[in-house]
């Protein structure tokens, strides 16, 4: 597949690096950002870099959509200047759209019935490893989408992830993402009770993180963050407001399995902490603000 023109859209923290990627394999790609200046900077003087002015200008018979959440996909979709104007007018019949954003697994799942009755394949592909992994290429890719359509993708996973899965149906790969930030979300706030009663114990906390991770309470999270406990710098990084959208994501595929999530409506109660008193944009980790 490399040497196929793709379109992309979304170019934030995560997208633009992975556009860069799928422009490295050797793919041809077209890119469109709401603020131009941003695929404008992705492009660069890459001869195999375009930059779409409209969602439309980017309609290829793939394309690939790093934005917030599933609304912002759909308006890129379904506005006038939209992809499927754009794919109607390339004569593109049968286009395959893969949602890289992380997305209500539910919402997910029922747009891909009412696309595919218009022609539009779609295949949900969230990713985990920050901006950090999609720098180097190594996310991990959680897909959900028919078999031929998931493998027709996998010189593209190639180049943006190192463990790819396909696990089941639309909508399986964005179930599996949910249950991921379920582990996230609970993580971080387990750290930050620790956190706080190591504090407020008066223990040194460089020696208490150092000791649980070394320990069966070591996690990637907890090497990933020690630095911030540690300094009280949250600026940046992946928001709070991203994780309490996840968690209630969490929250509403348990409600429709009939699967108790006690624990992550306590963590998704101190997300909403978070943003109530205006620490949105901070890092997830920074919950530990509000455990009292």
């Amino acid at each position: 597949m490399q040497g196929t023109t793709i379109g992309f859209v979304g170019l934030g923290p995560m997208g633009a690096p992975m556009a860069r990627n799928l422009l490295g394999a050797g793919f041809d790609v077209a890119l469109w950002n709401r603020t131009a200046s941003k695929a404008q900077a992705v492009a660069g003087d890459h001869p195999r870099a375009t930059v779409a002015t409209t969602p439309a200008e980017a309609a290829r018979p793939v394309v690939v959509a790093m934005l917030p959440d599933l609304p912002q996909v759909r308006d890129v979709v379904e506005r006038a200047d939209g992809l499927r104007a754009g794919w109607r007018a390339a004569g593109v019949d049968d286009p395959l759209l893969v949602v890289m954003s992380t997305v209500s697994p539910v919402a997910v799942r029922e747009w891909a019935r009412d696309l595919a009755a218009d022609g539009v394949r779609l295949v949900d592909a969230p990713v985990s490893g920050g901006v950090e992994g999609a720098a180097v290429g190594t996310l991990s890719i959680m897909a959900g989408g028919a078999d031929a359509d998931v493998a027709l993708l996998g010189p593209v996973f190639d180049a943006l992830g190192r463990t790819v899965r396909h696990l089941g149906p639309v909508g399986a790969g964005s179930l599996t993402k949910t249950c991921n930030q379920v582990v996230v979300g609970g993580t971080l706030n387990a750290l930050a009770e620790a956190v706080a009663i190591a504090e407020a114990g008066g223990l040194d906390l460089e020696a208490v993180l150092d000791v649980l991770g070394g320990g069966l309470a070591a996690s990637q999270l907890l090497t990933d963050k020690a630095r911030r406990y540690l300094t009280g710098d949250f600026t940046h990084g992946a928001a709070c407001r991203t994780q309490l959208k996840d968690l209630e994501f969490g929250i509403a595929a348990g409600r429709e399995l009939g699967v108790a999530t006690g624990a992550t409506e306590v963590a998704r109660d101190r997300y909403q902490q978070m943003v109530d008193r205006g620490d949105a944009e901070l890092d997830h980790s920074a919950v530990v603000r509000v455990v009292v």
